[in-house]
């Protein structure tokens, strides 16, 4: 369901290898074992709150045959990096788990991690568009535990709100689940 969003999640990023990228919340490594193959000379990183999650995300990573790598839990709310240190912040599917009075907190962190014209590059659920997309909307309403807690946001103006640019939201539909895919440049 999350398989194309991801994908345009890296076109988006359009990461050059040797960059600095951050990717938080790694969760299982599907995206930074890409991210890895597109930057294999580069600075990469990646952060999550679960220890049993970067387990299974360093075994990807070793699976890649690049070494050129480090995965740590970490904290959105804090990142542990100093200000101007990545070219890159990729993030998947964290926003529609946390209350929506933090989403300002931690787009703030990922623009101080970022690098003048850095790029910012998110994915989450989102609200459907099609009544068919919709579906995932009332199984949340219905029972928030069949979502995992997940349920559908909208972050363009908060990532506008948080000083980003040239702000790009796009929608995509897999399986009727419904993603927005946002990117945003620091001034």
């Amino acid at each position: 369901m999350e398989s194309r969003a991801r994908q345009r999640c890296l076109e988006l990023a359009a990461i050059r290898n040797g960059e600095s990228v951050l990717e938080v919340a790694v969760g299982t490594g599907i995206l930074f074992e890409k991210i890895l193959h597109r930057n294999p000379d580069g600075r990469n990183e990646g952060i999550d709150l679960t220890p049993e999650m970067l387990a299974r995300a360093r075994e990807r990573a070793m699976k890649s045959g690049i070494s050129g790598y480090k995965l740590n839990t970490g904290d959105a709310y804090q990142l542990q990096y100093a200000d101007n240190t990545f070219d890159i912040v990729l993030n998947n599917y964290m926003f529609d788990l946390i209350p929506e009075q933090d989403f300002p907190v931690i787009l703030g962190e990922f623009s101080r991690v970022l690098r003048h014209d850095g790029r910012l590059v998110l994915a989450n659920m989102t609200k459907g568009q099609r009544w068919f997309d919709t579906i995932w909307g009332w199984l949340y309403r219905l029972r928030p535990s069949l979502l995992g807690g997940c349920r559908g946001v909208e972050l363009e103006s908060y990532v506008a709100d948080a000083g980003f640019k040239k702000i790009q939201r796009e929608y995509i539909s897999q399986l009727f689940f419904p993603t927005e895919v946002i990117r945003g440049i620091k001034p």
